[in-house]
């Protein structure tokens, strides 16, 4: 087991395959980008109130609840009002558990998150378990990695039991709702040539207060949100279709073929090409997902 030293320590165990890091925070705080992790993630507030931007919606996790985000998910958190918080954040390789909980399916139902309102009593039960793993990594006494990945599993499965297990994660608030709306309107049209100032008019809100809002719950800056939609259409494309390029270009809303191969590579790393070819060589079920 490695831990990174810092008033926060993350606990590394089984070679980088199970981190968990306990973690109090005052004042406004927001991921600087929009994220992904190879691993799932696992959030448990014990207290406060956290905003993610998850699967496209925003979403509010309050104390008690968990959220579960599963590998490969662009996600960002923010601040609520309630800006004080705590929280326990464990990243994992699903195979580290038993076979009937390893499968996305089984938690996330096609869906790009799960979040679970736990009652009080699985609340305690929860943070009980909890704490032991964190106990059992900061004494690193012998079998603590075997021990602390027992007491996952059964967290897991009290999740599975949850009388509160539901998709749920309704935006409470009226801005979280307009963001939301604002992310689904995006979707919905992002072939067309939108701009900032026609969606803010569509919303009878003004085109400064929309850029300012949606970057501070979303991470993205409205154009660039765009260009994230428009690269995820065309990666799935890509896999699971022949059309030539160009064609998909054109499709996911990209008037010139050079500023579509520019535009994702920047954002991928490779060209569309080279996507489709790492594609096309995974097994099936991955080139799907």
């Amino acid at each position: 087991m490695s831990s990174i030293s810092s008033p926060n320590p993350k606990y590394y165990l089984e070679d980088g395959r199970f981190s968990i890091q306990h973690m109090k925070r005052k004042g406004i705080t927001a991921m600087p980008r929009p994220h992904s992790h190879e691993l799932m993630e696992l959030y448990y507030l014990c207290e406060g109130e956290r905003v993610y931007f998850v699967d496209d919606r925003v979403v509010t996790v309050h104390k008690g609840e968990l959220i579960l985000i599963p590998s490969r998910q662009l996600h960002a958190t923010a601040s609520s009002e309630i800006a004080e918080f705590e929280r326990i954040l464990i990243n994992y390789d699903p195979l580290l558990l038993p076979p009937p909980l390893r499968d996305e399916p089984l938690w996330f139902h096609r869906r790009g998150y799960r979040l679970f309102r736990l009652t009080l009593r699985e609340q305690d039960e929860a943070q009980q378990l909890l704490s032991r793993m964190l106990e059992e990594c900061r004494a690193a006494r012998p079998y603590h990695e075997a021990c602390t990945v027992a007491l996952f599993t059964e967290l897991m499965i009290l999740l599975q039991r949850s009388e509160g297990l539901q998709q749920g994660g309704a935006p409470k608030h009226p801005l979280h709702h307009l963001v939301t709306d604002v992310a689904t309107y995006i979707r919905e049209h992002y072939r067309e040539g939108l701009t900032l100032e026609e969606t803010a008019g569509h919303f009878f809100i003004s085109p400064s207060y929309l850029s300012r809002v949606f970057h501070r719950l979303t991470g993205f800056h409205f154009r660039e949100y765009i260009v994230h939609i428009r690269v995820r259409e065309a990666e799935r494309l890509l896999a699971g279709s022949a059309a030539k390029i160009q064609e998909i270009a054109s499709a996911v809303g990209f008037e010139h073929l050079s500023h579509f191969n520019k535009t994702f590579k920047k954002a991928t790393g490779i060209t569309p090409l080279q996507y489709r070819k790492q594609a096309k060589s995974l097994p099936p079920a991955r080139a799907e997902e």
